[in-house]
């Protein structure tokens, strides 16, 4: 697997790529925005590392003009900006997952292994998190073994859900992804439709995450 880390601060960069290519990536690295964005848009890039203060392009602009180009490479924003508000914002820009600094190796190297199995479950046709399985082909869901019967609805936002296992995903990007322009403006459908998958699944399945949206735990 190829992972691009886009960083100007070296000692972070070396850092990553040192414990990346210990685990078996093939690492490549990137100290501007513009340089990152052209790597990134390269196929064989599997996931993408990046900061959000770069200079000749900022990692937002980055972000927004890779979704363009490759909507679906993985992201995972590392920053040391920790306000709700930029973590939101970068969440609705495209953004997989968003750490702050100062962070541990350990729960990054996750956040990748987390992002590259749900990039490898966007082809399966059954979706497994946990206790709780989802056949895209047969519409069926499974959850403790037991057949669980959803609506054309709940079924796309678990299936949203399964496809992004332990990442925050907003009522944006859920209204986006599930109703599309199907839903009134301030409308609390997203609350509503979780609500009713907490009760036919297990209530511990998804996780309010205050002020970002909603995670399925894996």
């Amino acid at each position: 697997m190829n992972v691009l880390i886009v960083e100007d601060e070296d000692r972070i960069a070396a850092f990553v790529e040192r414990g990346l290519k210990a685990e078996g990536f093939t690492v490549q690295r990137a100290a501007d925005g513009p340089t990152g964005l052209a790597l990134a848009s390269q196929d064989e890039v599997d996931l993408v590392i990046l900061d959000l203060m770069l200079p000749g392009l900022s990692g937002e602009q980055v972000l927004e003009r890779l979704r363009g180009k490759r909507p679906d490479v993985p992201v995972i924003v590392l920053t040391a900006k920790d306000a709700i508000e930029d973590r939101v914002r970068n969440l609705n820009a495209g953004a997989d997952d968003y750490l702050t600094k100062p962070f541990s190796f350990a729960e990054l190297l996750a956040r990748v292994h987390a992002r590259l199995r749900s990039r490898e479950q966007a082809t399966s046709t059954v979706l497994e998190v946990g206790d709780v399985e989802l056949d895209v082909r047969s519409r069926t869901a499974r959850i403790d073994d037991r057949d669980v019967s959803l609506t054309a609805r709940e079924f796309a936002l678990l299936e949203t859900f399964l496809r992004h296992p332990g990442q925050v995903l907003s009522q944006v990007q859920l209204m986006d992804r599930v109703w599309g322009y199907d839903f009134e403006p301030g409308s609390n459908v997203v609350e509503v439709y979780v609500g009713y998958l907490r009760r036919k699944l297990r209530a511990d399945v998804i996780e309010t995450v205050r002020g970002a949206g909603y995670r399925f735990r894996d």
